[in-house]
């Protein structure tokens, strides 16, 4: 069962986000909060395996509580989707920053938000193609870089790692670069899964951006 805690100061959303996901078998709400406050208190109350995240909100905003979170070490099984209107480069940058595994705008379908639960949960990265356009193009060309993410590491990785690491950030799935190798989704997902841990990488997510900052692989 994954366990979802609901950040965002809208009750009406929050109610709504509550149905669709407790209407699934394998999904559950464990806590709501209305408040980026709230939402880092009841992360260490209840470790949920995702928090979905909005921005905006009072006392404590979005961004902030999730950089709380993540940076948390009680709290490493945890995730965060920020789910949001406001899907602005800055926003995305920082979100990254903070430790976000998943950006996705509010415009999002039921169908398409259920499956992002489930993809970040899963260990991998959630970017719509908004988010994904500016983190390419803006934020990992950006001369202020990704803050304090591990460098210098690339050398851990073996050639096969690092041809998969390139390729992941490029934006291909895992089934996309299994069939560009001709090897199984799950022999990708294992040199993924290496390469995080060698490379000190959060997720899939971070995986990208130290893939970018350490020049194995150059925005466009």
């Amino acid at each position: 069962m994954i366990r979802v805690l609901l950040a965002d100061d809208q009750a009406l959303l929050r109610s709504t986000f509550r149905m669709l996901i407790d209407s699934e078998d394998d999904l559950t709400v464990v806590a709501e909060a209305a408040n980026g406050v709230e939402a880092v208190d009841l992360a260490r109350v209840n470790h949920p395996d995702l928090v979905l995240m909005d921005i905006r909100m009072p006392v404590l905003d979005g961004l902030a509580a999730t950089r709380q979170i993540c940076s948390d070490p009680d709290l490493t099984g945890t995730r965060v989707l920020i789910l949001t209107t406001f899907e602005s480069d800055e926003h995305v940058a920082h979100a990254l920053r903070a430790g976000a595994s998943g950006f996705l705008g509010k415009d999002v379908t039921p169908a398409e938000l259920l499956a992002g639960i489930r993809t970040v949960v899963d260990g991998e990265a959630l970017l719509s193609p908004v988010a994904t356009r500016v983190l390419v193009n803006r934020f990992l060309a950006s001369a202020d870089g990704v803050g304090d993410l591990p460098r210098g590491l690339l050398p851990r990785l073996t050639d096969r790692e690092r041809e998969i690491t390139g390729l992941a950030a490029l934006g291909l799935s895992n089934q996309e670069i299994a069939d560009r190798l001709v090897v199984s989704p799950l022999t990708v997902r294992t040199h993924v899964h290496r390469a995080m841990t060698k490379l000190g990488a959060r997720d899939r997510a971070q995986l990208v951006v130290i893939a970018y900052q350490e020049g194995l692989v150059r925005a466009p």
